[in-house]
């Protein structure tokens, strides 16, 4: 497994969570990552993607302004923060890597982790 995700968990509609996904720095350093979800029975979601070098983001129009995506580059870790979750934003998140964002909105994933689930009641 190249990738760890951690942060899970359930809570409350408005509430937050942060999520996790620990790389190799082999991948970090070199490939876009992001973060998908799928809940059952939905087709699955780019939620957020940015590249290795700070710049470019992506956000599901559904998240902007209540994820933000970060990378710490001296840990190789990238960073999910939820805010203001809402139920229908309950779905596993799978954190993911390909070596660039165009790979990574074509569902192209390289790598992938095996998910934590996030699930939020009203």
């Amino acid at each position: 497994v190249q990738l760890v995700e951690s942060g899970g968990g359930s809570v409350q509609a408005g509430g937050s969570l942060r999520l996790s996904c620990a790389a190799p720095g082999s991948i970090f350093s070199t490939h876009a990552m992001g973060w998908y979800r799928q809940a059952p029975g939905q087709v699955r979601e780019l939620v957020t993607a940015v590249i290795s070098i700070a710049g470019s983001e992506y956000y599901l129009d559904s998240v902007q302004g209540r994820f933000a995506v970060s990378r710490d580059n001296a840990k190789n870790t990238l960073y999910l923060q939820m805010n203001n979750l809402k139920p229908e934003d309950t779905a596993k998140y799978y954190c993911v890597a390909s070596p660039t964002l165009s790979l990574l909105h074509a569902y192209e994933f390289h790598y992938r982790g095996p998910g934590t689930q996030v699930t939020v009641s009203s």
